[in-house]
């Protein structure tokens, strides 16, 4: 068992949020405990509490990582179209990627529950906004003429769209509602959306 001197506290929030990363990719947010996360770095659990104010500070930090991971992923679709119809299309196919390639940590995301049922924090919530961003921007570029206050509901509102078909094609229900092919769904909506929003915004 390591002992605190042996690392700094921000050696130890590395370590810890690193195995807590390797836990939940590899089996899930129920594998998620405090015991299993000191185990793997060689710590006791109360060397946790020292650098987390829980366990669901502990999540709220990886969940972090994963934003980070998804924007920049995003960001890096949206380098490779100028055409911003183009583009919000591709993104959308990225954003169904990158749920297929890390589920364990997409899903966490969305099952995140603090203990005491309070707000989450604003820095979290700011990260979450931030994944939205390179949406915006698309719709911003078609019609530069528009204010905010219609770009951003409808910017959500088609990525939420994409987020649902991504519930479905993780959860084996696509299949269900008749479609067989989640990045052409994920196509047929943002195409159509986009056909409907121009010819509402004029």
């Amino acid at each position: 068992m390591a002992r605190r001197s042996d690392h700094s506290r921000e050696e130890i929030r590395q370590m810890a949020l690193d195995a807590a990363e390797k836990l939940v990719a590899e089996n899930g947010r129920s594998f998620l405990t405090a015991r299993r996360i000191a185990s793997g770095i060689g710590y006791t659990v109360g060397s946790l509490y020292l650098v987390f104010d829980n366990l669901d500070d502990l999540a709220l930090q990886v969940n972090a990582r994963t934003l980070d991971r998804l924007s920049l992923q995003l960001d890096q679709t949206a380098s490779q179209y100028q055409e911003p119809r183009r583009c919000i299309v591709e993104l959308g196919r990225s954003y169904i990627r990158f749920a297929a390639d890390n589920p364990h940590l997409w899903n966490m995301i969305f099952e995140i529950r603090t203990a005491d049922e309070m707000r989450l924090p604003e820095w979290y919530q700011r990260r979450v906004l931030e994944s939205f961003r390179g949406v915006e921007r698309q719709f911003e570029k078609m019609r530069p003429d528009l204010p905010e206050a219609l770009i951003k509901p409808a910017a959500r509102a088609l990525w939420s769209g994409v987020h649902g078909i991504c519930i479905l094609a993780r959860t084996g229900k696509l299949d269900v509602a008749g479609i067989e092919s989640v990045e052409r769904a994920s196509d047929l909506l943002c195409e159509n959306f986009l056909d409907g929003w121009i010819g509402s915004a004029r």
